[in-house]
């Protein structure tokens, strides 16, 4: 019973990480760009009372055993990475990747930050920067004087000028990848940073030979959280915790049998 006690414990702490996990992907459900995460459990240590393959008797030994398993915990909660659905916009610098890629972007301490939010606004200087002012990579910087600045599918960006018809070109904005995107470590504001885990960012043009994407402009692209399995997600975690609780409830009422003995 006291094994009954720490599994269902267990068991309800797990469920608890499930939903603050699900109460994110919700909060989020808006957040351009965001990736939704999926909890993951795996049980814990077995009390091995009877050893499989032990041997019963000179010719003979035991089928099953008896191991007794000690609870669960959350292991993880990977980021699954599948495209969101796109909203056209009028901004000409909002981009969506179509495929695999994220956004490259200078942090203020100089380290390079991914992303996949495409929500990108032109500084008081003209280059090309997120939402929070952070230039993106390779830095790219519009003339005051542009009219129309086009971003083809293979990143490269155009402008002209009044009274111009032929368009000049500025750079190209590159992608970059990673052999393990879902081991990348989240910061906030939509971006990741690499870890051992996810490899080293390969870098190259969208569309390329590296399996990158293509670059849409005009558009954002939106989470990929579904509401509708999250409630039923949600609704799984209650049950669970609720099943867990019960089982606390039902070893206490033995230990209180087995108290009242004495009596």
């Amino acid at each position: 019973m006291i094994r009954a006690l720490y599994s269902a414990a267990s068991g309800m702490k797990a469920e608890e990480t499930n939903v603050d996990n699900i109460a994110n992907n919700l909060a989020n459900a808006n957040s351009v760009g965001y990736k939704m995460r999926r909890a993951q459990f795996q049980d814990l240590m077995y009390q091995s009372v009877l050893q499989p393959g032990t041997a019963s008797g000179q010719q003979t030994i035991v089928p099953t055993g008896l191991q007794l398993g000690l609870g669960t915990r959350a292991s993880s909660n990977e980021i699954v990475f599948t495209q969101g659905a796109f909203t056209e916009t009028d901004n000409p610098l909002d981009l969506v990747i179509q495929g695999a890629g994220f956004f490259q972007v200078r942090m203020p301490s100089g380290e390079l930050a991914y992303t996949r939010a495409g929500q990108f606004h032109a500084d008081k200087t003209g280059n090309i920067v997120t939402s929070d002012g952070n230039p993106i990579e390779p830095a790219i910087t519009i003339p005051s004087a542009a009219q129309q600045v086009t971003i083809a599918s293979d990143g490269t960006v155009s402008y002209t000028l009044p009274n111009q018809t032929a368009a000049q070109q500025l750079g190209q904005i590159q992608l970059a990848n990673f052999q393990n995107p879902a081991g990348m470590n989240s910061i906030g504001h939509s971006l990741y940073t690499p870890t051992d885990a996810s490899g080293d960012a390969i870098v190259a043009a969208p569309g390329g030979q590296e399996g990158l994407g293509t670059l849409l402009q005009g558009y954002i692209e939106q989470s990929n959280v579904s509401i509708v399995d999250e409630f039923v997600n949600l609704i799984q975690a209650q049950r669970g915790y609720e099943a867990n609780s019960k089982v606390v409830q039902a070893a206490d009422q033995m230990y209180q049998q087995i108290n009242n003995l004495s009596r």
